[in-house]
Formats: C-alpha cells, structure tokens, sequence
C-alpha cells in the first residue's frame, strides 16, 4: 500500500513539472536573427590618376635651398647707416656659416663699417655677392669639322659624377643631340653598371669595359664609335680614386690627352663637387685644376646644405665658373646656375 503511495506521488510530481516546461516554452519568444551588414561593392580600379611630381616652377629654387636660405634669416632684417658691433659679428657669423669664405666676408664687413646699410644688409649682400660671380656660364657643345665633341667628368668618388653624367645626358636628349656615354671610371663597383642605366634611361649608346680596364682605352673607343656613327657628344666619366700604384691626377691628365685626340675634341671638363662638404670641396677642386685643365663646376646636393655659400668661395677663390647646380634627385633637378636668380633665392629679394 505505502509503495502505491510512492508510486502516485511521483507521477503527480513528474506531471507538474512537465506542465511547467510546456508553458514556458509556449511563452518563449524566437530567436531573433540579424543579418550581417551588407559590404560595400569594391570598386574595379582604386586610384584613377597620380598627383604629379611637382616641377621645378612649382616647387621655388628658394623653397629647395631652404637649409641655406634659412642661414641668412638672421641678417634679413637688419639695416642702418651704422650698423652696431653686435650686428657686424651677427652678419660675419652668418657669412662663415653658409661657407662664402673669408675673402669674402671681409668685403661684406668693410662694405658695411664704411657704407652702412640704409637700403637693409639683405641689398648689400647682393650686390657684394653678385660681384662675385664674374665667369662665362656657357657650354659648348659643337666640335669643329670631323671631330667628335666630348665632356669630361672628374672628381672623387661620391660627389654624384656618375648620376651628373646621366642628369646631363637628358639634357642633351631633349635638345636633340645624340649622345654617347663612357664608362671610364673602371675602378669603382658597379660604376659601369649605374651608366649602363642611365644609357638605357636617356635613349643614350654607351661604351664600357672590365672592371680594371685602362679608362683611357675606354674613351678613346668610345670617341671612336661615336665619330663612326655620327654621334653629337661623348660624355666621359673617369676614376674618382687612386688605382693600385697610379697616381689619380697623373691618370685624369693622361684621359684627358686621350680624349683630345683626334677624332676627339675636349669642349668642357667638369668638375663635379659635393656641396654638403663645404671647404673640403674648395680644397678639391683645387687638386683638380691643373691635371685636368677644369672649364666649369657642377655643384651637386645644394637642396641638402645650409652651406650654400660655398658657390660664392668657389668663383672668387678659383676663378672658375659654376655651370650646373644640383638641386634635388628627379632626372630634372639639375639646372644651369644663375647668379642673380641663386642669390635672390638665398636672401628673398626679387630680381
């Protein structure tokens, strides 16, 4: 009888429990399901045109020789009929900083002690400093009858000869000469290889050797090949160090001999320097004159120096004229030098 309890009592719980389970259920609401948010269709091309790469009459030679610009912000201001002790140092402090050289700067000082400055130091500077630059700026670039016009390039190594080569060899392109390059510098890695490119870049033909070969066999086949094919200009790098036991300038005289040989005719030979280094370039150049009888100087890297004045010591100090100035990496930005538009670029007068 007590079992038939249990047994009851059991159903009746298990009964109650089911019913419970059943209204809940029946009271539950469905899950609801939320669709992911749609993407947005991708587009079939992401980028329709490139910005250009601003050009040099875009982008101010002021604005690419900031760094030297910013040397002279300090003298900009100052004018009188007398300048102060103070404002003379501040002016020669100046001067040196941005390498224009003692000879230089000492003008400028005794310009201003006897002159003053009423019109601002900014317009005496610039008269000073335009004084300077009295050499003939051209470029020659036709040869006499059946001779091959040929540039020489020399300069240590790291100045940027090699890409000057390249840099002029679109220049000459786009003027409508044919151009030949020579690998000369064959002691230097991969020299032979970076003209190669740049032969291959500026349309140009280029004639090269083993690494080691005797630069002057090199120009003078290149000489050879370029009068064959009627060609306008040979533009030569050499070695920009000593090799083994040979004395670098005797070498360079020893090219040059060479290229000016007939068909050959040397029009200009120029010496590449780097303006970064400042007075060690001074000192360079003048190692280079006299093996390489120098017409011109291309000064590269001027957008990267506060030393800018260093084109001032160059002139006055050598007597040699600064043709071409470097001012920055694209193909183009290297350009003729031009005094009056550079020294308005350094101390903000307009021309």
């Amino acid at each position: 009888m007590i079992a038939l309890y249990v047994i009851i009592a059991v159903v009746v719980v298990l009964a109650a429990t089911t019913a419970v389970v059943a209204r809940r259920r029946r009271g539950a609401r469905p899950p609801v399901l939320v669709a992911p948010p749609a993407r947005a269709a991708m587009p079939e091309v992401l980028v329709t045109e490139q910005a250009p790469i601003p050009t040099l009459e875009e982008v101010s030679l002021g604005e690419r020789l900031s760094s030297s610009r910013g040397v002279f912000d300090r003298v900009r201001s100052l004018s009188g009929a007398e300048l102060s002790t103070d404002q003379l140092e501040l002016v020669e402090e100046v001067l040196l900083r941005s390498d224009v050289g003692v000879a230089t700067t000492s003008v400028v000082l005794d310009e201003l002690r006897e002159h003053g400055a009423p019109n601002g130091v900014a317009a005496a500077l610039r008269a000073i400093l335009l004084d300077s630059f009295t050499g003939d700026r051209s470029s020659a670039t036709s040869a006499d009858a059946n001779r091959v016009a040929v540039w020489l390039f020399v300069g240590v190594n790291g100045v940027g000869k090699t890409t000057t080569i390249g840099k002029l060899a679109k220049r000459h392109h786009d003027e409508g000469r044919s151009v030949m390059l020579a690998a000369g510098d064959t002691f230097r890695a991969a020299a032979a290889d970076q003209l190669e490119q740049w032969a291959t870049r500026t349309d140009s033909e280029i004639v090269r050797a083993n690494e080691g070969a005797d630069p002057g066999s090199v120009v003078h086949d290149a000489i050879g090949r370029a009068g064959a094919r009627h060609l306008d200009i040979v533009l030569a790098d050499t070695a920009g160090r000593r090799a083994n036991s040979t004395n670098l300038l005797d070498e360079l005289a020893k090219v040059r001999r060479v290229a000016d040989r007939d068909p050959g005719q040397v029009l200009e030979t120029l010496l590449v320097l780097d303006a970064t280094t400042g007075q060690n370039a001074l000192s360079q150049a003048r190692e280079f004159l006299a093996a390489a009888s120098v017409t011109g100087i291309v000064l590269t890297k001027l957008d990267g120096t506060a030393r800018g004045g260093i084109v001032v010591a160059i002139e006055r100090d050598l007597g040699i004229p600064v043709k071409f100035i470097g001012i920055g990496e694209g193909v183009d930005d290297l350009i003729v030098f031009d005094p009056e538009e550079f020294v308005d670029s350094l101390l903000g007068a307009s021309r």
